[in-house]
């Protein structure tokens, strides 16, 4: 009875009437578990009986469909294994367990013969799932890329817009609301890659691999990154990116400079976006709340309602939680992050002597890495000058190495920026 447990309590007491004409039958709520009784103060509970343990209620109370909204992969889990072991349908919102355990709930769900259904782990209130499970299941999809973090979308804005740093717009998104009091899973990037997880499953038909992830968050981002990135004629973004690579894919979670032309670079504030490449429909975009109670209340009572449909209707069909039938899913090897091809943007700060660039130039050619960009600010006062530029796509480990040959050069001072370029061609 959280944010989202709230709203999807208020959700089928003011949608009920057409909620029933989609299912059948009415959708009724029975029982709740609270830890706290006062944070559901502002519901109905009125005819609901209220448990204060939530596993108890699972293995005890006479319902059909439990709704899992508790978060964390303790309590979470027994609340869900004990569901699926009573041969109860479980809807859930818990992108970390679902990414980290998944494999082991789907497979006892797949045993018990019964759904376990997530919608709102991915992107809030996008129905991201239904898209690639069912509306794109007749297509080969080749990647899929988004903004799937709403608190580092706010932050990045804010320095975009406001040319803030990054700690004050860190406190700004806690003071709203949009960031934890402790936001490493967010500005981590770790949210990011739980989510990505799950859509590289459903979108190539493998297990979930979230330790195969690669990831890097969003504190190092500075507003002179942002502001030359800019002049480049980029935005950067956290972005989640999965790609299909012949017998193999890529999954990586990591601040991108990308075109300010494109779809992705016009998403601000807290809004998540997910671009899916198919072989057949091509690229097609999704966008909207990715968080918040009502957004991913609607996920949730969508949830419940293809459940419930299922129930009423005893149907047999049933759509594999990881889109491919349990015994047609196949481990696909991840490529190392060094082994991933992108362009790279890179700011050098040097002293300010003759030479400084032909050096750099040298040795960036001397890697065979092309330049399609470059900038040289010059130093005021005493200051160092800046030097940044965007590359060609290249393997990582050749850029990597390039770099680390550049900063033994004596006028290349401590404090360089490296960011991947993506530019959805």
């Amino acid at each position: 009875m959280g944010t989202v447990g709230q709203g999807v309590l208020r959700l089928l007491g003011h949608n009920a009437e057409e909620i029933t004409r989609r299912v059948g039958t009415s959708v009724v709520v029975t029982d709740v578990a609270v830890r706290d009784p006062a944070r559901a103060r502002d519901c109905d509970l009125s005819g609901i009986r209220v448990w204060d343990d939530a596993v108890r209620l699972v293995r005890e109370a006479d319902v059909d469909v439990v709704v899992e909204l508790i978060g964390g992969k303790t309590v979470a889990r027994e609340v869900i294994l004990a569901a699926i072991a009573r041969g109860k349908p479980v809807v859930t919102a818990n992108k970390a367990l679902l990414a980290e355990d998944g494999n082991a709930i789907f497979e006892a769900a797949r045993m018990a013969g019964v759904v376990v259904a997530f919608e709102a782990a991915v992107a809030g209130g996008i129905p991201i799932i239904k898209a690639i499970r069912e509306g794109l299941a007749g297509n080969v999809i080749a990647s899929v890329a988004g903004i799937i973090n709403g608190t580092c979308n706010y932050i990045l804005t804010q320095m975009a817009e406001k040319g803030e740093s990054f700690e004050d717009a860190l406190a700004t998104a806690q003071r709203l609301g949009y960031a934890e009091a402790d936001p490493h899973f967010d500005v981590g990037g770790i949210d990011a890659a739980h989510k990505l997880a799950i859509l590289a499953a459903i979108a190539f038909g493998m297990p979930l691999a979230y330790g195969e992830v690669a990831v890097e968050g969003i504190t190092h981002v500075t507003p002179e990154d942002i502001k030359i990135a800019q002049v480049f004629g980029y935005r950067i973004k956290l972005l989640a990116i999965a790609k299909r690579h012949g017998a193999a894919v890529e999954l990586r979670v990591h601040p991108t400079l990308i075109p300010d032309d494109t779809v992705l670079a016009k998403v601000d504030g807290v809004l998540n976006a997910v671009v899916v490449h198919g072989n057949a429909v091509g690229q097609v975009g999704f966008y909207g709340r990715g968080a918040g109670g009502d957004a991913t209340a609607s996920a949730v009572v969508a949830d419940v309602i293809d459940v419930a449909r299922a129930l009423v209707t005893d149907s047999r069909h049933v759509v594999p939680a990881l889109a491919f039938q349990p015994d047609a899913l196949r481990p696909l090897p991840v490529l190392p992050i060094r082994a991933v091809e992108s362009a790279f943007y890179l700011r050098l700060r040097v002293a300010d002597e003759p030479g400084v660039l032909s050096q750099l130039t040298a040795i960036l050619a001397a890697h065979d890495i092309s330049i399609e960009a470059i900038l040289q600010r010059e130093p005021r006062g005493g200051d160092d000058a800046t030097v940044a530029l965007i590359t060609s796509v290249i393997p990582e480990h050749r850029f990597d190495d390039a770099l680390a040959e550049m900063q033994r050069l004596p006028f290349v001072r401590a404090g360089s920026a490296r960011f991947r370029v993506e530019k959805f061609d």
